[in-house]
């Protein structure tokens, strides 16, 4: 039989994960190891105030932000699951975990599943768990509502992993139809539309297809950034094509195609292991 282009990429992204199973096993050449389960030493941490019993979005600057390398509570730490270390984020203070090293042009890879705990404002249990994996983060830690880099948001919360957020400034172009009277999603057929802070849509729009495994079951993401295009995947399912990524800044929209990776914590218990980076040179073709 003939191979399509199709084709080639599913037998890419096939011998992908056969060359990378754990972080504990031999990666390909190419494939950087962000965390392998024995230390964090890639990464910065950064906590910002603590929401608690009375605390709002409107009194939240009043109480103190721990900051940078100041993780106190334990926020982020190596834990054993299934008898390999992984990455906890307790969810207890939001923040976020990010690489020091910036990038640009990548395919990044990682795993994920869900604990058990949740914490205020997001303890009632109909509250998804929320995290989310940002890229292209860039400026000062808590740009983004006091707590994270301005940057690309790969939502990953129960029910939403796919979905793309702008944080604290940051825009796209994303094909995307209207479904209902607030809400756009991701359609491969649709017309190209702005999502940004500034833009009259605002900064979200909705993954499609819902790719995500139950909570508790381990789900792997593939993020594809070059150059202004990135490609969100969940479980080998394409839920997302961003394009033209850029940000406002000083009132000008500027290209926005490196940063830093970060990993958001936001109320909910999570797991990460698996966390490596490898350049492309091109994007793949799905």
């Amino acid at each position: 039989m003939s191979i399509t282009p199709k084709l080639t990429a599913i037998l890419l992204l096939f011998l992908g994960f056969a060359n990378f199973t754990t972080a504990q096993e031999k990666v390909g050449a190419s494939w950087q190891v962000l965390f392998d389960g024995t230390s964090l030493d890639q990464w910065d941490t950064y906590l910002g105030a603590q929401f608690k019993p009375g605390v709002t979005s409107e009194n939240l600057k009043e109480q103190p932000i721990p900051g940078v390398n100041n993780d106190f509570p334990g926020v982020f730490t190596m834990v054993k699951v299934e008898g390999e270390k992984v990455l906890r984020i307790s969810g207890e203070f939001w923040g976020g975990i990010s690489t020091k090293t910036e990038f640009e042009n990548y395919h990044l890879r990682l795993q994920f599943k869900w604990g058990q705990k949740k914490w205020y404002p997001k303890e009632k249990e109909t509250d998804r768990r929320d995290s989310g994996l940002l890229y292209h983060g860039v400026g000062e830690h808590g740009a983004g509502d006091g707590f994270w880099l301005r940057s690309q948001e790969f939502q990953i919360q129960e029910g939403d992993t796919g979905d793309y957020w702008g944080v604290a400034g940051a825009m796209c172009d994303i094909r995307a139809s209207k479904i209902d009277s607030e809400t756009y999603q991701y359609d491969k057929d649709g017309p190209l539309l702005s999502f940004g802070e500034q833009m009259e849509i605002g900064r979200h729009c909705k993954k499609y297809p819902d790719a995500e495994k139950p909570s508790g079951e381990w789900n792997t993401i593939d993020l594809y950034c070059f150059r202004g295009t990135s490609i969100h995947v969940v479980n080998g399912v394409v839920t997302m094509i961003l394009e033209n990524s850029r940000m406002l800044e000083d009132g000008k929209e500027r290209p926005l195609h490196k940063g830093k990776i970060q990993l958001q914590s936001e109320a909910a218990e999570v797991y990460y292991k698996n966390i490596a980076i490898q350049p492309i040179d091109a994007l793949p073709d799905f």
